[in-house]
């Protein structure tokens, strides 16, 4: 099999940009070991991911998927994808690993001080989140899952998601020959009940003016930011005084969270008055600012970054990602605001396919 562990904690010291941990979750145990305040969890490793390719012998059938989709339509693969998928749905988990993936939930309910925790299970690929290749939005993320039995069927859906459509067919402009999609790494990672969310840019995605950060927030989960079905409230902040520049509070009559009747995430309805006001006020928007600089210095490149505000109002880093428009490019040019402001670069940024599956909940 591996020598390699199947499981890694974001707070492990040998985890920190560690690529058994995929890009999305490597950076996330760099921010763990600088002191930011990121939800624990751990990683099903690449490792895992191989051997679970090699025990059930589906690494033969997945290359050949992949290379089909390099050179013909995806509807010409459409039985062969079909297979693939219900093979890893269905084959028997090596006992190792489900064991590992298993002792590794239990663990988390015992850090968390509760049975069941609801987790976010999130796909982290090896070349997820570079400078030169995003990913944004070609994986899958599953919220709040509960139960080992469900974090295991959702393990399987998130490797299974390597071969939908989007991931099959993404094609990072200057990644060259980097087998892109040769693994996967699964994030495990307490799920926050956030008051408010969202994203943040160390520059005004607009024109790539870098004395700004720009954020776009809202009620809830941050999952209405990301997938642009709720139009959010959004600040400009001037780097170097911390000043807000600028504000554009948006009302907002819905929210992503949790609902206990149908024991998953979708938009339910917010109370006029709290639904006018504003999601952040300006104090949680400068020390959102100020956690931006510390990113954003430590990382030396502008970056793209998602969070979470709980009940408690601690600010919690759920995703940090290098900025790969402006940094690329080397002249500005405005960006069109034909759609919505800050929200069409975000859509290309930070936009991602988020399926709200709850407790006991069988993937779609």
């Amino acid at each position: 099999m591996t020598a390699d562990p199947f499981v890694l904690w974001l707070d492990d010291d040998a985890a920190p940009g560690n690529p058994l941990l995929g890009g999305k979750f490597a950076s996330l145990a760099e921010m763990t070991a600088e002191g930011f305040s990121v939800p624990s969890g751990f990683g099903v490793t690449t490792a895992a991911y191989r051997a679970f390719m090699e025990h059930t012998g589906l690494e033969a059938d997945a290359s050949r998927v992949r290379e089909k989709a390099r050179a013909a339509a995806l509807a010409d693969i459409g039985e062969d994808r079909a297979r693939l998928v219900a093979a890893i749905a269905a084959s028997p988990m090596p006992a190792a690993l489900e064991a590992a993936i298993r002792q590794g939930y239990t663990l988390l309910e015992k850090r968390m001080r509760q049975a069941g925790v609801p987790v976010a299970v999130r796909s982290s690929g090896e070349a997820e989140d570079l400078a030169d290749a995003s990913f944004a939005g070609q994986y899958d993320t599953y919220l709040w899952v509960a139960g080992a039995d469900a974090v295991l069927r959702h393990v399987r859906a998130c490797w299974a998601g390597m071969f939908g459509d989007t991931a099959l067919t993404y094609r990072p402009g200057s990644a060259g020959a980097r087998p892109v999609h040769a693994g996967t790494c699964v994030g495990i990672q307490q799920m926050v009940a956030a008051r408010a969310a969202g994203v943040m840019f160390t520059l005004d995605p607009l024109n790539g003016d870098r004395s700004k950060i720009v954020m776009e927030a809202c009620w809830g989960l941050g999952e209405g930011v990301v997938k642009g079905d709720v139009t959010p409230s959004r600040f400009s902040i001037d780097k170097v005084t911390l000043e807000v520049v600028k504000r554009d509070i948006v009302p907002q009559s819905q929210e992503y969270r949790f609902d206990p009747v149908t024991g998953s995430v979708k938009l339910m309805p917010i109370a006029p008055e709290r639904g006018h006001a504003a999601c952040i006020d300006d104090g949680e928007a400068l020390a959102l600012a100020r956690l931006a600089k510390q990113i954003e210095a430590g990382r030396g490149a502008a970056q793209d970054i998602e969070w979470a505000i709980g009940a408690d109002g601690e600010i919690r880093v759920l995703q940090v990602r290098p900025e790969t428009v402006w940094s690329q490019r080397e002249s500005a040019g405005l960006v069109s605001e034909s759609r919505t402001a800050v929200g069409h670069v975000l859509a290309r940024l930070s936009g991602g396919r988020v399926a709200a599956v709850g407790p006991g909940h069988r993937d779609p």
